[in-house]
């Protein structure tokens, strides 16, 4: 609970917690068997912009600082970009595009992966 910003509450019911806290406990389970791949599937999409936002800083300082490799789903480009170190831009089901954000935004490969990065 510490390393999510959570110390002291182990007690607490997870019903009295904030979307925010809720979400850091769920992380925070899903670390404590410490798994060699972390499966996340939109874990913020339920938050408000600015909660979303902490989060994801938040979430990858703990995943660098657990040297956790984690597959990240979300169609928030800004969360992928705070959270990943690659991104994978996905198109009816197959894998179009793999690079950093920046790499990907400079050189999308196709004009589908460009409309969908916005460029």
């Amino acid at each position: 609970l510490a390393l999510v910003g959570l110390p002291g509450y182990g007690h607490r019911a997870v019903t009295t917690l904030s979307g925010g806290q809720a979400q850091r406990v769920a992380l925070a389970r899903s670390l404590a068997p410490r798994p060699r791949l972390l499966l996340l599937d939109e874990p913020l999409s339920a938050l408000d912009r600015a909660l979303r936002e902490s989060l994801s800083q938040d979430l990858a300082r703990i995943l660098r600082a657990e040297g956790m490799t984690a597959l990240y789903v979300t169609h928030d480009h800004a969360e992928a970009e705070a959270v990943a170190d690659r991104v994978g831009v996905m198109v009816a089901g197959r894998l179009r595009a793999l690079g950093t954000m920046g790499a990907l935004r400079a050189h999308p490969g196709d004009e589908e992966v460009a409309r969908f990065l916005g460029v």
